[in-house]
């Protein structure tokens, strides 16, 4: 827990690199979710920030497993790190990137997310995204309909 509560730190320090993409094999965007957990694991109020908060949530994908195209809430500035496997990601209709252990990508409010994947079919993956979002902000991920 103080290793995955150290990432989120971390991430707010690091630079930060973004990444556009769009699908996961064929070029059709995903509106169902397998072999996905997700799972908060950091929240804290920003000092000095009023209404502004830091929430770490850890996605951990089985080999083959994806989550639904989304959006997520509409302050949320995301930082994500792969923390292990490699992780297929798209936004906004861009070209799908993958993304391997210790790569990071950027997804800014508003934006679609498209794809978000296990690379693997053998390996698992995971990662963690730190949110930077209105305190009030409780449902962070909502899945898009065709």
């Amino acid at each position: 827990m103080m290793k995955t509560m150290l990432y989120a730190l971390a991430a707010l320090v690091l630079p930060v690199t973004t990444a556009s993409a769009h699908d996961v094999a064929k070029g059709e965007l995903v509106y169902e979710t397998k072999g996905a957990r997700v799972t908060e694991v950091y929240a804290h109020v920003l000092p000095d920030n009023p209404g502004k908060s830091v929430k770490g949530v850890l996605v951990e994908y089985e080999p083959g497993g994806y989550s639904s195209a989304h959006t997520h809430a509409k302050s949320a500035l995301i930082y994500a790190t792969v923390l292990e496997g490699a992780i297929l990601s798209g936004v906004n209709g861009g070209e799908v990137k993958t993304f391997t252990k210790g790569m990071n990508f950027t997804e800014l409010p508003g934006d679609r997310h498209d794809v978000s994947a296990n690379a693997s079919k053998t390996e698992p993956a995971k990662l963690l995204a730190v949110f930077v979002v209105d305190t009030d902000d409780k449902v962070l991920t909502t899945p898009r309909k065709p």
